[in-house]
């Protein structure tokens, strides 16, 4: 652990089972991470699913951490936690109260009472607002985030995703906003509060209803538009029976859709040109749909991804959460590894998602018992001296070319610029990114505008020699470069990690990619629906309450958003290291092990029922129910027998069905008489979870969004309209909201660039720009 690229930070974990995801990511990334533990140990320990009466959940989010008891009766043990937070980097706390509260103290007074801290309060929905007393669960908080009206089926009751899905979210959030405060501290001495809400962060992360959209939606949806119905695409990632189970295909490039036409035997019928258009194909989707059933029915999953893969048409099979575990993939990169739950339980689990050097940064040592550790230190204080004597935003100064396209390449620059980098956005004019889509008339996507805020656009063939020689210059002074191409790409280019450290020893090269850089997968083409099938997720993603035989993620684009702060937070730790080291690293981020992470405790839990182990599985129910109005819904967690017996007494029933059929449909009865506001007041109220499906249209509205200045209003001259964009990764003290440059047209700042960065002369770049190397807005428009 002391060779990781945190091994110099110091994190006080105070919090439970909705932070401890964040102290895991740290302890992953090699910081030392105390956590401290009342004598009767965290409540986290005893939640369900469990194993010999040890909770899954926190073997997997607890790993790699050390454990130590203090009792908040005792005077010198507050004592001691205050000097622990007075001598730590970084505390992390949960709950309403947290447990800090139980040592006389808070998040907000230990920032207060120290200047160097950076203090992480987490809570379902913050610690002011009018909702800031109400509870969510990983349902709730995925309803009122307005994905569950955009995933599911087009009509009837909408489909939860996998328990895991909203909470890992909100972790990794809240693990970026908090790393990039301690980035500042670095820079200039002071800390900061971080007044943390889930429901903020996965609003933000998981399918921001205002940030990056698909590739496929981008291609269809005009400006502005915010959809209130339900799925209207399910048929642009379809899914199809074969031979011996599913495939999933994604067509969305003109050669993808040929390499599709080609296989199908050039029917007539899909022979037109505008057949190259994503829009195109969508609107004759039953039709071609039905022509693409026909041919993959009689084939096996394997036969198929072979198929796809020797024609250029993306396509994975629908694999179970068991067979991804024992996949030969996933084995073969060292993606899995032991996880102990008890002292004489270990099983098959992910090990994490993040590769550093070509080796995983993941579970190492697994979670400690209560007290297994001296309450102290490990490791000695940061040796950095703050060198900055005043820094506005974290990332103020640093410079990155981000070569990153669509969704986790688009989110991860927005990131950092956001922070106040300099991200210059190189792009291609003979292989535009796919968020450059438009719908007729527009000239600029919605979608790209809202994630390449605050970037500039430099027009460069990086294929063409003095294009090279151009990045290499720019690579020389940079501080990161940002991927997310098919692995080779890069190499191919001439700029693998190991050319671009002999430019510049200090480059933090950070990448993403479907698979990863190594392994049988890893030269397939890869989407998030793709990896989402391939990883088990969209078979996780069903719902007993639905029609069965279904599959329900068809809309969203998780994990893309999920990698690209995955990608930012293994990135900025680089940076850190780079700090004490003066070198950089290459740091990766497989989007298929980030999903299957995600999900840690539903994979190892699944680990255990295939190795004949007795699992003990959370009887919660969370159920989405009717409300009055057309298509309206809302989301209700029974979490235990108490939560039952509030919510039959506010039913005004002497009690409820314990079979899940009849108790859904009793509950229904009750919450289709009700507006959704209604529901979750009354419930909330109670101290039941509940919160309403929201839709984009829903949220600028919404009273906690709307106190807590969320979003603000982004003004583009392409746009007649502003839009609302988010104010930052989280609500900072002393960390101001993002500026809002507005995202350039491709090759915008290619003359400023030149002549700013590069130095060079007018004529110089006159003549580049004749020869192809470089493009401007004006050259691309065919101007002169």
């Amino acid at each position: 652990m002391s060779t990781g690229l945190l091994a110099s930070v110091r994190v006080l974990d105070l919090g439970g089972a909705s932070s401890d995801g964040v102290g895991r990511l740290f302890a992953d990334l090699g910081a030392d991470v105390l956590k401290v533990e009342t004598p009767s140990g965290s409540e986290a320990r005893r939640a369900l699913p469990g194993v010999d009466g040890a909770s899954i959940a926190f073997a997997v989010h607890n790993a790699n951490k050390r454990s130590a008891v203090l009792d908040p009766g005792s005077a010198d043990d507050r004592q001691r936690l205050i000097e622990l937070a007075g001598t730590a980097d970084i505390v992390v706390d949960s709950g309403t109260p947290g447990t800090a509260s139980a040592f006389g103290t808070s998040c907000a007074a230990l920032a207060d009472r120290f200047e160097h801290l950076v203090a992480l309060s987490v809570t379902d929905f913050g610690s002011a607002g009018p909702y800031r007393s109400r509870h969510a669960t990983d349902a709730v908080l995925y309803a009122m985030s307005t994905a569950l009206s955009r995933t599911g089926p087009t009509t009837g009751r909408p489909v939860l995703p996998p328990e895991g899905v909203a909470s890992g979210t909100a972790a990794v959030q809240a693990a970026w906003a908090t790393l990039a405060a301690y980035f500042r501290r670095l820079r200039d001495g002071r800390g900061d509060y971080i007044d943390f809400s889930r429901f903020e962060g996965v609003l933000q992360s998981l399918d921001p209803p205002f940030g990056s959209e698909g590739q496929a939606a981008v291609g269809q949806k005009p400006a502005g538009e915010l959809w209130r119905g339900r799925p209207r695409n399910q048929h642009i990632y379809p899914i199809f029976a074969c031979k011996d189970g599913h495939v999933r295909i994604c067509l969305l490039s003109p050669r993808q859709w040929r390499g599709m036409r080609d296989w199908l035997g050039e029917p007539e019928q899909f022979a037109d040109p505008k057949f190259d258009t994503i829009a195109a194909r969508y609107a004759a989707s039953r039709e071609l749909n039905a022509a693409i059933a026909d041919l993959f029915a009689p084939q096996t999953m394997d036969t198929l991804v072979a198929g796809g893969q020797s024609r250029g048409v993306p396509v994975a099979a629908v694999l179970t959460a068991a067979e991804t575990l024992t996949s030969e993939h996933f084995r073969a990169v060292d993606a899995l590894t032991d996880v102990t739950i008890t002292a004489d339980v270990t099983v098959t689990g992910p090990a994490g998602p993040i590769v550093v050097d070509g080796v995983h940064a993941g579970l190492v040592h697994p979670a400690p018992t209560v007290g297994a550790d001296e309450c102290a230190w490990a490791s000695g204080p940061s040796s950095v001296e703050p060198a900055d004597d005043d820094v506005t935003r974290p990332f103020d100064g640093l410079r990155i070319l981000d070569l990153g396209v669509i969704v986790a390449g688009g989110e991860l620059g927005r990131l950092f610029a956001d922070l106040g980098a300099e991200v210059i956005k190189v792009e291609s004019a003979a292989y535009p990114d796919g968020l450059r889509q438009t719908a007729p008339g527009m000239t600029m996507s919605r979608s790209w505008a809202l994630t390449h805020r605050n970037e500039k656009s430099l027009g460069l063939d990086l294929r063409h020699s003095e294009g090279a020689v151009i990045f290499r210059r720019l690579v020389a002074d940079a501080d990161a470069v940002f991927a997310n191409f098919k692995p080779g790409t890069l190499d191919s280019l001439g700029f693998s990690y190991e050319r671009l450290r002999e430019i510049n020893p200090r480059i933090v090269l950070a990448e993403s990619s479907a698979y990863g850089a190594t392994g049988p997968w890893s030269d397939r083409m890869g989407y998030g629906p793709l990896v989402r099938a391939a990883t088990g997720v969209t078979w996780l993603w069903t719902s007993p309450d639905a029609e069965p035989d279904k599959f329900y993620d068809a809309t969203t684009v998780y994990p893309d958003h999920v990698a690209a702060r995955l990608t930012a937070v293994a990135a900025l730790a680089a940076m850190i290291r780079r700090k004490h080291t003066g070198t950089g690293a290459h740091v990766h981020i497989p989007q298929a092990e980030a999903a299957v992470s995600q999900l840690a405790t539903t994979y190892v839990a699944e680990a255990a029922r295939s190795a004949g182990l007795a699992v003990t599985d959370d009887d919660a129910v969370h159920g989405v129910y009717p409300c009055t109005g057309e298509d309206e819904w809302c989301v209700i967690s029974v979490r235990s027998d108490a939560d039952r017996a509030r919510l039959a007494k506010v039913m005004g029933c002497h009690g409820l069905p314990r079979e899940r059929a009849p108790f859904i449909a009793a509950v229904s009865e009750w919450t289709g008489t009700l507006d959704k506001a209604d529901v979750t007041e009354i419930l909330q109220r109670a101290g039941v979870p509940a919160g309403p499906m929201n839709r984009a249209v829903d949220i600028p509205s919404d009273p906690q969004v709307s106190s807590r200045q969320l979003y603000t209003d982004m003004r583009h001259p392409l746009f007649d309209a502003p839009m609302l964009s988010e104010t930052g990764p989280a609500p900072y003290t002393g960390i101001p909201a993002a500026e809002l440059h507005p995202a350039p047209m491709s090759g915008e700042q290619t003359r400023q660039i030149c002549a700013e960065v590069l130095g060079l002369s007018t004529d110089d770049t006159d003549r580049l720009i004749a020869d192809g190397v470089l493009f401007t807005q004006q050259a691309q428009q065919g101007s002169p």
